[in-house]
C-alpha cells in the first residue's frame, strides 16, 4: 500500500492542474446538487415498528385531522393580567395562524378555559333543573296513576248500574284519551330527563377528566395556547416557523409577550455557527505556530473545508430524499473539519521536515504520501469502519447518521491523499519561511551535522514526557488509571433521554417559553403523552364517550398523571384519542416511569374494558428511541471492541499492542461519560459550559461517541505506536524505540490532537443543543486519550 500511495503522490504532484481541476468539478457539481435537491431536515428519531410508530401510523389513518404535530405558544401578560384588550390580541394572532396553509388549528386558551370555568357551574345549575324535573315528573306520574284509579272506580260504578260495555265506554272514552295524552306526556318527560341525566353525567366526567388541567394560569398572567400543524412537527419547514414566530409576536403592541415552544423555534437549517468558527480558528493558530507559515497553516485548513464542502454538500443533496435528522450533518461537519486538518497536516509535516532536510521536493511529497499517507489511510480506515458500523443496531436515523459522516471522512482521506500533494507542488518553497530556508540551508552545510542530530535527537528523546514515563512506566499507568477512574465514577449515574426546552440556552425563546409553562402550568404540560385507544365495533355515541371516560378513568388512576383527557372520537367510534399530562417534564425519570406504567396498565383495560391502547406523540416517542439505543449500546460496544483488537492485531502482529490500546479507549470512553454526566446530567460547572437545566445525557450519545472516539483514538494510537514498532524494527532497544519513536510523533499528534479537540471544543457551545454535549464528550474523550496515549509497555511490542 504504501508503494502504491507513494506513486499516488508522485503522480498528483506531476499532474496538479489536472488533479485540482477534478475536486473544483467535484465541489462545483456536489454544490449544486446540495442547492437543487436539498430537502427539509428533522429532529425526528422514530424506529419503525415501535409501539409509537404503530400509534402515529394508526391515527393518521384513523384521524387524520388528529394525527399532525402539535406545539405550543405561551403568552405572558405581565403583573397587570390580561384585560379584554390582551386577549383579543392573542385571538386575532391565532386566527392568522389558523389561516395559515400548514396550520390544521389552534387552541384558544381563553374560550377553551371559560368554557372549563363555566362547566363547573353549568352541571350544578343542570343538577339543580335535574332535580326539579324530577319532582315534575313525579308529581305528575303521581297525578297519572291517581286519574288511572279515578277511572278504574268510575268504570265499576257504570259495570253496576247495568250499563253495557260499548256504553261505559263512551262515556269513559273522554276520561281515557285524557289519561293517555298525560301518560305520553310523562314517557316523553322521562325520556327527556333521561338524556339530560346521561349528558350531565357525561359533562360530569368531563370536567373530572379535566381537572387540574388549565389553559389560563390561576393568576391570569400567562395562557398557553397549543397549535396544530397539518404535518409532523419535525416537517415543518424553517420559513413556516419563523412566519409562526412572527405572527404570534405580533401580540407584543397589546403589551403581551408570546414565547413560542421548543418545537417551533428549533431551526435545524443551519449548521454552523459562531462557536464553531472559533474552534475552527484556534485551530488554525495551532497550525501557524507548528508550521510557522501562514500558507503552511492554511493548507491543511483548505483541505479540510474542501472535505467537508463535498462531504456534508452531499449529505444536504440526499435529504431530499433520506429522512435525515440535522444531527446527522452536524457530525459530519465536526468529524470532516477535525479529521481533514489532522489528515493533511500529517503528510505537510513530512513533506516540510523532508525538505528542511535537503530532499527534492517532488520526491519529498511522494514520499510523504507514502509514509504518512500510509498511516493516514489506515486511522481514517478505522474512523469510517467504526461509523459504518452505526448501522449494525439497526436504528434508520443512527445509520444515517454514521454513514453520512463515514463517508465525509472518506472524502477527508481522498483530498488528503490527492489534493495535498497537487497543491504542495503548487506551492514550492513558499511552504516554508526563507529565515527556516536559511537557517536550515546554513546547518546542512555544517560537516558532521547528521551526528549532531542523532545526538541531539536521542536527548530529546531521553528526557520529556517520553523519557519521564518510561522512566517510571508503572506510577504513569496507575496513576493515568486512577485519575480517569475517579473521572468516570458519574457514569453509572448516566441517564439518556432526547432534549427538551429545559435544556436550551436560559435566554432563549425555547427555554422561556418551557419555563413560563412549568411555573404556570405544571411541568407535565410541556410534554404531554398521547394515548389512542381502540373500541370494539357496534357502539353507540353515547356508550363510546362513557367508554372513553372508563378509560381516562384508567389512565388518571396511573402514579403522577395530573389529568387524562379525551380529545378525539373517529366516526366509526373504533379510535379515541387521549391526553394525558404528566406531573414532570418529557425529559424526567418521573415520565419515563408513567410512560411504562401506562402501557403496564394496557392488560388491565384490555381485560375489563375491552378496549386495546397505545401510547405516541413525542414524549412517548422519545422515550421509545432512548430505550433502543440504550439497549443497542453493548452488542455496539461489543462490536467496536472487537474490532480494535482484530485491526491492531493484523497491523501490529502483537497481542500487548492492542489490549492496551483497547484498555486505553475504554478507560478514555468511561472518563468522557463521566464527565458528561457531571456536566450535563448533574450540572457541575454548569455556568461555563451554559447548562441551564441539568438534565438527561443525550440519548444517542453514547453510541455515537463509542464509534467516534474508537475511530478517532486509534488514529493517534498508529501513528504513535507505529513510529515506535518502527524504530524497533530498525534495531534499538525496546525502551530506546519508546522513547524515540514517542519523540518524533509527539509534536505533530500532540499538535493534532490540540486541533481536533479546538475544533469538537466550537461545538460545545452550539446553536442546536443536542450537539453541545456531544463536542463536550469528543473533546474530553481525545484529550484524555492523549494523556494515555504515550504510556506503552517497556517491551515496545
Amino acid at each position: 500500500m504504501a508503494s502504491f500511495l507513494y506513486r499516488l503522490g508522485k503522480f498528483s504532484y506531476r499532474r496538479r492542474w489536472l488533479v485540482i481541476s477534478i475536486w473544483l468539478a467535484v465541489m462545483v457539481a456536489v454544490g449544486g446538487s446540495a442547492a437543487a435537491f436539498h430537502g427539509t431536515m428533522s429532529n425526528n428519531f422514530t424506529i419503525p415498528g415501535t409501539e409509537t410508530q404503530q400509534m402515529a401510523d394508526k391515527l393518521k389513518e384513523a384521524l387524520p385531522d388528529s394525527s399532525g404535530g402539535s406545539a405550543s405558544v405561551v403568552f405572558d401578560a405581565g403583573d397587570a393580567g390580561f384585560d379584554q384588550t390582551k386577549k383579543d390580541a392573542v385571538a386575532a394572532a391565532l386566527t392568522k395562524l389558523e389561516a395559515m396553509p400548514d396550520v390544521q388549528g389552534t387552541v384558544n386558551p381563553f374560550t377553551t378555559q371559560e368554557q372549563l370555568d363555566k362547566s363547573a357551574g353549568e352541571i350544578a345549575a343542570g343538577e339543580a333543573k335535574a332535580a326539579e324535573g324530577k319532582a315534575q315528573l313525579d308529581a305528575s306520574r303521581a297525578q297519572l296513576e291517581a286519574g288511572e284509579t279515578q277511572l278504574a272506580g268510575a268504570e265499576q260504578q257504570l259495570a253496576a248500574s247495568g250499563l253495557t260495555p260499548a256504553q261505559i265506554e263512551a262515556q269513559l272514552a273522554p276520561q281515557r284519551a285524557e289519561l293517555a295524552a298525560g301518560k305520553e306526556k310523562l314517557d316523553a318527560g322521562a325520556k327527556e330527563a333521561a338524556d339530560g341525566a346521561a349528558a350531565l353525567a357525561l359533562g360530569k366526567r368531563q370536567l373530572e377528566a379535566s381537572e387540574g388541567l388549565r389553559f389560563v394560569s390561576s393568576d391570569n398572567k400567562a395562557a398557553v395556547a397549543q397549535v396544530q400543524f397539518k404535518t409532523s412537527i419535525n416537517a415543518v419547514d424553517p420559513a413556516v416557523r419563523e412566519e409562526v414566530q412572527e405572527i404570534v409576536h405580533g401580540v407584543s403592541s397589546a403589551g403581551v409577550t408570546a414565547y413560542a415552544s421548543k418545537e417551533i423555534t428549533e431551526d435545524v437549517s443551519e449548521i454552523f455557527g459562531i462557536a464553531e468558527i472559533v474552534g475552527v480558528a484556534v485551530a488554525a493558530m495551532v497550525l501557524i505556530l507548528m508550521l510557522g507559515t501562514l500558507i503552511a497553516a492554511g493548507l491543511p485548513l483548505l483541505m479540510a473545508l474542501i472535505g467537508v464542502a463535498v462531504g456534508v454538500g452531499g449529505t444536504f443533496a440526499l435529504t431530499s430524499v433520506i429522512d435525515m435528522s440535522s444531527i446527522s450533518p452536524m457530525l459530519a461537519l465536526m468529524l470532516g473539519l477535525a479529521v481533514g486538518i489532522d489528515y493533511s497536516l500529517f503528510i505537510v509535516n513530512r513533506h516540510r521536515t523532508q525538505l528542511l532536510a535537503g530532499m527534492d521536493a517532488e520526491e519529498s511529497a511522494a514520499l510523504a504520501t507514502g509514509t504518512s499517507g500510509n498511516a493516514v489511510l489506515f486511522a481514517g480506515l478505522t474512523v469510517i469502519i467504526a461509523l459504518a458500523a452505526l448501522v449494525v443496531p439497526g436504528l434508520p436515523f443512527l445509520a444515517v447518521m454514521g454513514v453520512a459522516a463515514a463517508a465525509t471522512v472518506a472524502v477527508a482521506v481522498v483530498v488528503a491523499l490527492t489534493l495535498t500533494p497537487a497543491v504542495l507542488a503548487l506551492i514550492g518553497r513558499r511552504l516554508i519561511s526563507k529565515r527556516a530556508w536559511a537557517k536550515a540551508a546554513k546547518h546542512n552545510a555544517e560537516p558532521g551535522h547528521e551526528a549532531a542530530d542523532r545526538e541531539l535527537e536521542e536527548k530529546r528523546s531521553s528526557g520529556g514526557w517520553g523519557g519521564m514515563v518510561t522512566r517510571h512506566p508503572w506510577v504513569s499507568l496507575i496513576a493515568s488509571v486512577v485519575l480517569l477512574g475517579a473521572l468516570a465514577l458519574p457514569a453509572s449515574q448516566l441517564r439518556l433521554a432526547l432534549p427538551d426546552g429545559g435544556s436550551e440556552p436560559v435566554d432563549s425563546q425555547a427555554f422561556k417559553a418551557y419555563d413560563l409553562t412549568r411555573s404556570s402550568f405544571g411541568e407535565g404540560v410541556t410534554g404531554p403523552i398521547i394515548v389512542v385507544g381502540e373500541f370494539p365495533e357496534g357502539l353507540s355515541e353515547n356508550d363510546a364517550k362513557n367508554k372513553q371516560f372508563d378509560v381516562a378513568d384508567q389512565l388518571r388512576s396511573v402514579e403522577n398523571v395530573v389529568a387524562a383527557v379525551p380529545i378525539a372520537l373517529s366516526e366509526d367510534r373504533r379510535t379515541t384519542v387521549f391526553q394525558v399530562i404528566p406531573k414532570e417534564g418529557p425529559a424526567s425519570a418521573g415520565t419515563v416511569q408513567v410512560v411504562s406504567d401506562l402501557r403496564a396498565k394496557g392488560s388491565a383495560i384490555q381485560d375489563d374494558m375491552d378496549v386495546t391502547i397505545g401510547l405516541t406523540g413525542q414524549t412517548a416517542g422519545n422515550i421509545d428511541v432512548s430505550n433502543k439505543l440504550g439497549a443497542a449500546l453493548p452488542p455496539y460496544l461489543a462490536i467496536v471492541v472487537g474490532l480494535s483488537l482484530l485491526l491492531l492485531l493484523l497491523v501490529f502482529r502483537s497481542i500487548v499492542v492492542p489490549l492496551l490500546a483497547t484498555g486505553g479507549f475504554l478507560l478514555s470512553l468511561a472518563a468522557a461519560f463521566g464527565a458528561v454526566v457531571a456536566v450535563y446530567q448533574w450540572g457541575w460547572l454548569g455556568g461555563i459550559f451554559d447548562v441551564a437545566n441539568p438534565g438527561a445525557v443525550l440519548s444517542f450519545l453514547p453510541i455515537i461517541l463509542i464509534g467516534v472516539l474508537f475511530g478517532l483514538a486509534m488514529d493517534y494510537q498508529v501513528f504513535i505506536t507505529s513510529g515506535m514498532r518502527e524504530s524497533f524494527m530498525h534495531g534499538e532497544s525496546a525502551k530506546h524505540a519508546v522513547r524515540s519513536g514517542f519523540s518524533h510523533a509527539a509534536a505533530v499528534v500532540t499538535a493534532a490532537a490540540i486541533i481536533m479537540v479546538s475544533v469538537f471544543s466550537g461545538f460545545i457551545f452550539s446553536h442546536l443543543t443536542m450537539v453541545r454535549p456531544l463536542g463536550f464528550a469528543m473533546a474530553f474523550g481525545l484529550s484524555t486519550r492523549k494523556v494515555i496515549g504515550g504510556r506503552r509497555d517497556k517491551r515496545g511490542k
